[in-house]
């Protein structure tokens, strides 16, 4: 292993994204921690690279777990370099179709789980001075996606979370970057990735069911290309400026020009409005 490798942890590596960025990191010779949710896959991911790839089983709805994991991690290895949050799932229902405990399971994972492990990984970054945050948002993570809302909200706050701490921790030598991927041709449309909320109202088959049934007709048609998508993220870890926002796909920059574009141009619309509300 080189002197210079970096130590990355990366949550999420058993398909798509994770699994893509895992490998290019392992390629050219740093370590990566890997979490994954099922034991009998641990040892399929450290046989990648024996020596520099090293798994965990860890669920990112157990809070106290993952501070305990991820901290124990940092302390095994020196610290962690780069964090990357990116396990994570979707949940497809209309807000009103979605119950609590749907809900909260959506948040827990894609939110409450990331917050763990950042606060376990921050410690290191400060004692040197140095370390790279990455959260693995959406383009839900800018714009509400109709069907998808309390997907959006998980995303929307980890925006968030990134850009407050990018502010907060930055003269401490933590930088952050949000990516915002758009369609990568992974498993997220099917399978495990994807919850449907149990109760289905007839009242939104135009936009929640027909986010549902968009879905299926992704899956597997998708013109991302996650290695692609991990030499972007890799870039942008190496980079002596990185972005705090990073879109990945035509469609993703396309739209987040959209939501600024229209965003602006409502301000400007609703100005004296905003700023009329002054003491005399």
């Amino acid at each position: 292993m080189a002197a210079n490798a970096r130590t990355w942890l990366i949550t999420g590596v058993s398909s798509g994204l994770g699994a893509a960025l895992a490998e290019a990191v392992l390629a050219r010779g740093d370590v990566v921690i890997g979490t994954l949710r099922q034991k009998e896959q641990l040892a399929e991911f450290e046989a990648l690279k024996p020596g520099r790839a090293h798994a965990v089983q860890l669920d990112l709805r157990d809070y106290g777990r993952v501070l305990e994991v991820v901290g124990r991690a940092a302390e095994q290895h020196g610290g962690v370099d780069v964090l990357v949050n990116n396990a994570g799932y979707g949940l497809a229902g209309a807000l009103e179709e979605v119950s609590e405990s749907e809900a909260r399971e959506q948040m827990e994972t894609n939110f409450f789980g990331a917050l763990a492990a950042t606060q376990a990984a921050l410690p290191s970054m400060r004692r040197k001075r140095w370390g790279h945050v990455v959260n693995i948002t959406s383009m839900a993570g800018f714009m509400g996606i109709p069907g998808m809302p309390l997907y959006s909200a998980s995303k929307f706050a980890l925006e968030g979370l990134g850009v407050a701490l990018a502010a907060e921790a930055g003269s401490l030598g933590i930088r952050v970057t949000n990516v915002e991927p758009g369609a990568l041709r992974t498993r997220w449309a099917s399978g495990n990735a994807i919850v449907r909320s149990q109760r289905v109202l007839d009242d939104y088959q135009n936009t929640a069911g027909a986010v549902r049934s968009g879905l299926a007709k992704m899956d597997g048609r998708q013109d991302g290309d996650p290695v692609k998508a991990a030499l972007a993220i890799i870039e942008a870890v190496d980079a002596e400026q990185p972005p705090l926002h990073l879109p990945l796909h035509p469609s993703a920059l396309s739209a987040y020009r959209d939501v600024l574009g229209k965003t602006l141009e409502q301000l400007e619309e609703w100005r004296d409005v905003s700023e009329g509300i002054l003491y005399d």
